[in-house]
């Protein structure tokens, strides 16, 4: 079984290719979604409605594809850290954030990650392996069946836009209606660097939030913590985003983690001020969690609360983000794919 190919992640149109090469109706494939995806059938003997043949033949060849986690930890404020095992064999995390109502899952679409940013942990291991769109839903069917997730965030390991197709098809499942999941694309949000070329294909091919990690509006100082800087430009990327309307439902924000003394001065009030001029949205402050062998720290309360509300005034919607997970390394910038 491990070696046979999975149907989670595929497409109507790939399904469907795949009944017509076994000799099957067309129609065959809409049936298979919605056992995969409307009913959450986890085996082809679940699939009540297909003949033994076709499921036969399925068999040969395919599965539905499944990984349950192999461990978890749960915080003291209730965030939830899943470790799931991967195809290509490196494990991923999952972070489950519980919030009132709301309950958020961030997902991993690599094993590691290639951008090497300075005050990420999941960089620090290097790059292993791509997630398949398969791989991605996995984690969160998984987690939707312990407890309801409302809104879904491409923030855990890896940078999704480097694994634009996966992350892309896995997107088109969760939102297409008919055949998929169904989701409002506004429940989803994609957190990158920048990827400028995969950029623009997420912007045009999706209707999902955008957040940008930019921790510092001058390039010079980003390029310190962040080596991608130096392909991928930091005023190319807002230039780029300005080219498209995010003023009707669609969301950017900017992921701005604050370093004490490095980022969180009046001058980077003002850079970022400058840099975000006329683009309608969102910054997000994020509290540095101190990570092993690292020289930074994370700005003060006050210096955060002074730096929020002077972007305020200067026009831009700013808030703190509130820190979840932190004693179970499941924060931001923590996931390295072992429980602690």
């Amino acid at each position: 079984m491990k070696n046979k190919e999975w149907l989670l992640g595929k497409s109507l149109k790939e399904l469907e290719d795949i009944v017509i090469e076994l000799g099957e109706k067309k129609f065959r494939a809409k049936q298979l979604s919605e056992w995969i995806y409307t009913k959450a059938a986890l085996e082809f003997s679940d699939m009540t409605s297909l003949s033994k043949s076709f499921i036969a033949k399925l068999e040969e060849s395919y599965q539905v594809g499944k990984m349950d986690y192999s461990d978890r930890c749960v915080s003291v404020d209730g965030t939830v850290k899943y470790i799931f095992p991967t195809i290509g064999g490196s494990p991923i995390e999952a972070v489950y954030i519980p919030d009132k109502e709301r309950g958020t899952l961030c997902v991993s679409s690599q094993a590691g990650c290639k951008m090497g940013c300075l005050f990420c942990m999941t960089g620090r291991g290097g790059f292993h392996h791509h997630l398949s769109a398969g791989e991605i839903l996995n984690q969160i069917r998984c987690v939707n069946s312990i407890t309801p997730i409302t809104n879904i965030v491409y923030m855990g390991m890896g940078e999704p836009l480097d694994n634009t197709n996966n992350v892309l098809r896995s997107i088109e499942v969760l939102t297409t209606a008919d055949w998929g999941y169904g989701m409002s694309p506004t429940r989803i949000t994609l957190s990158t660097i920048g990827v400028i070329k995969n950029l623009k294909r997420f912007i045009e091919e999706s209707k999902a939030h955008l957040a940008i990690s930019i921790h510092n509006p001058f390039g010079e100082e980003r390029l310190k913590l962040m080596p991608v800087e130096k392909t991928h430009n930091i005023n190319d990327i807002v230039a780029l985003i300005k080219q498209y309307d995010f003023a009707h439902q669609r969301r950017v924000s900017f992921e701005y983690t604050m370093f004490k003394g490095y980022n969180d001065t009046d001058r980077h009030i003002e850079g970022l001020a400058r840099l975000l001029k006329g683009l309608k949205c969102r910054v997000n402050l994020i509290r540095f969690h101190k990570i092993p062998d690292s020289n930074l720290e994370s700005s003060t309360d006050s210096q955060m609360v002074h730096f929020r509300d002077n972007l305020t005034k200067r026009g831009i919607i700013t808030t703190i983000r509130a820190s979840k997970g932190e004693d179970i390394f499941a924060a931001c910038g923590m996931l390295k794919g072992e429980v602690e």
